[in-house]
């Protein structure tokens, strides 16, 4: 653990708690239409987000992204994606349905696994291949007793999935990247926030009550300040710390879902909860077994590097 910054470390743990329990932040705001949410959380967070941003660099930032007109393209489209992950999200949790978005989230990583093989060209261990199999044998599983497939689950780990793709290969800085969605996403959500106050579903300062709307300008606390920390903590430890950490938020929205809202979760839930489980484990061990002999070997290397030398 010495080798790990323990700030960023710290920084992505908060992250990831905080992803974990927002389910209960967005059920404080069960009478305000779900549209009406996103729009008001794509608005104050980009006013929050965009504001550290320009206060931190000014306007270089934006001047080295526009040198990209590639990634102002796909930046545009990851906007369009992350809009529909927080959308689909909000809508599910006040909809009653918080444990299917924890399998979301569950299964969002085996997701970016099997688009990075196919996109990427990356590969697979025989192990991987296994808790890949695990995984997709639960949501077989849940389909088959549901009559349908987890659509709310798969839309979530398919948008986000893609979402991480896109971000993968654009060559920007995270928060900066992140500033160029906010852009793109802040003067439709704010027209909508408007249209809405015209009789059309929105109650903004008169209709919903101080309460209610103090909660929406925090809604883009609550989205910006998780992001930025998990930008800085990822930038600082290990991909494998990450890839073990990134379990908490669906660990805690499952536990959420369960108990504290009392969402249905019977035998056939379990079964197909237990196998995707099982999947992870056997995807993150075989991961984590590989990156400690990895640094084994490095360190091993780097001992034996000095000793060949003076033997030189």
């Amino acid at each position: 653990m010495n080798t790990v910054d323990r700030k960023g470390l710290w920084m992505t743990v908060m992250a990831f708690v905080v992803w974990g329990v927002v389910p209960l932040y967005w059920h404080l705001l069960k009478q305000v239409p779900s549209f009406q949410i996103i729009a008001h959380r794509i608005v104050w967070s980009s006013i929050l987000l965009l504001g550290w941003l320009f206060l931190r660099h000014g306007r270089q930032w934006l001047r080295t992204i526009r040198e990209q007109p590639r990634a102002l393209t796909l930046l545009g489209v990851t906007s369009l994606l992350i809009a529909f992950n927080w959308g689909l999200y909000i809508w599910a949790v006040n909809a009653g349905h918080v444990v299917e978005t924890s399998l979301g989230y569950f299964i969002n990583p085996l997701i970016n696994v099997v688009l990075g093989v196919l996109v990427l060209r990356e590969r697979l261990t025989r192990l991987q291949w296994v808790g890949v199999g695990f995984a997709f044998a639960g949501v077989a599983w849940l389909t088959w007793q549901a009559g349908s497939p987890p659509w709310i689950a798969l839309g979530l780990a398919l948008s986000f999935g893609a979402y991480g793709l896109l971000r993968k290969v654009v060559s920007v800085e995270a928060v900066g990247g992140l500033g160029v969605e906010s852009l793109y996403l802040f003067l439709p959500a704010l027209a909508f926030v408007v249209w809405g106050e015209q009789g059309h579903g929105g109650g903004f300062i008169q209709g919903w009550g101080w309460q209610i709307d103090l909660l929406l300008i925090l809604g883009g606390v609550v989205s910006a300040i998780p992001l930025i920390g998990f930008s800085y903590g990822v930038r600082r430890i290990p991909l494998t710390i990450v890839g073990l950490l990134q379990y908490i938020a669906p660990s805690i929205q499952f536990l959420i879902g369960v108990f504290v809202f009392k969402e249905a979760f019977g035998t056939a839930q379990a079964i197909g909860f237990a196998t995707i489980w099982t999947g992870l484990i056997i995807f993150a061990g075989d991961n984590l077994w590989r990156s400690r002999k990895r640094s084994v070997v490095t360190g091993v290397a780097a001992v034996a590097e000095p000793v060949v030398a003076t033997r030189r």
